[in-house]
């Protein structure tokens, strides 16, 4: 589990006692002394620029900053202050933010931190007392996008079956499939044909293609391993070598099983999936607002 932006406090507080750190340094190190995996120490955050660990170790240093226990030195280091040593050397267990409030120069950054331009109160979340800004506006994005993707979902299946297809061919245009619109639309609503709803051309010039079945289900009707199997006859009978299968239900664990059984020949594609795809792509979207969070440019500084 990756450890929450206090915890690491006093890790990276320790670390700058070493000697002049830096944010790439901590980041490994502390990635290391809790045993993260791979995967933890991959994973991103939505905006998918930054990791999940690096983001949490710079609030750490930043909030440990702004007590006066690490002060910058250049482009992304730092070092402990003579305070920072005289924390390290009453052997705190941990430092939080309760522990940083007994420095006045981190309650007046608490307190700057409540007021906005025009004296205006920013709501403070109690969702998890532990959790960095960047942690709770990444948690109210997921919570927003979640629900937009569920009503997404509800509303493709509300839809007529033309309105469906009509999706699935924007979001293979958006992903790069197909030519154009015209060459698209032929791909999707044939169906019963064979047991393939349609095919459409996986580059502009259609020198490959792909077979495409597409499900409008509830969420409660879910594809099983027989679909797949006759899916992949299909596709055989076609001597095709790529097929996407879309649904806006889901796949049973045997479906799942008997896909990657099949050699990775098929792509499964559920309804979680293809809302998010339709986000990340806008189709059937569109921004409604957008939040600059803003980063300092270096080069400006250097």
């Amino acid at each position: 589990m990756i450890p929450d932006y206090q915890t690491l406090m006093l890790p990276v507080l320790r670390l700058a006692a070493e000697g002049e750190a830096s944010i790439n340094a901590a980041t490994e190190t502390v990635s290391d002394l809790f045993n993260l995996t791979e995967d933890e120490r991959n994973e991103l955050l939505p905006s998918g620029k930054l990791t999940t660990i690096r983001s949490r170790v710079h609030w750490a240093k930043a909030y440990l900053t702004q007590a006066g226990l690490v002060e910058p030195t250049k482009r992304g280091h730092f070092r402990i202050t003579d305070r920072g040593r005289a924390v390290l050397q009453n052997a705190p267990e941990r430092i939080d933010n309760a522990f940083l409030d007994q420095f006045e120069e981190f309650r007046r950054f608490k307190q700057r931190g409540k007021k906005s331009d025009g004296d205006i109160t920013i709501p403070q979340t109690q969702a998890d007392a532990s959790a960095s800004p960047e942690d709770v506006l990444t948690a109210a994005y997921q919570q927003i996008t979640d629900a937009f993707i569920t009503e997404l979902i509800d509303r493709l299946i509300a839809g007529s079956p033309a309105f469906f297809e009509k999706a699935i061919v924007e979001l293979l245009l958006a992903m790069g499939y197909g030519g154009s619109s015209v060459d698209a639309g032929r791909a999707i609503g044939k169906a019963g044909d064979d047991g393939v709803d349609g095919v459409i051309d996986q580059d502009p010039l259609g020198v490959d293609q792909i077979y495409i079945q597409a499900k409008r289900y509830k969420p409660d009707n879910i594809v099983g391993p027989a679909a797949i199997r006759e899916f992949f006859g299909a596709l055989s009978m076609k001597k095709a070598q790529k097929g996407i299968f879309v649904t806006t239900s889901g796949f049973t664990k045997s479906a799942l099983e008997t896909a990657t059984q099949i050699g990775g020949r098929i792509v499964l594609i559920d309804g979680h999936q293809l809302g998010r795809l339709m986000v990340r792509y806008n189709v059937g979207c569109r921004d409604k607002y957008a939040l600059h969070v803003k980063d300092f440019d270096e080069d400006f500084f250097d």
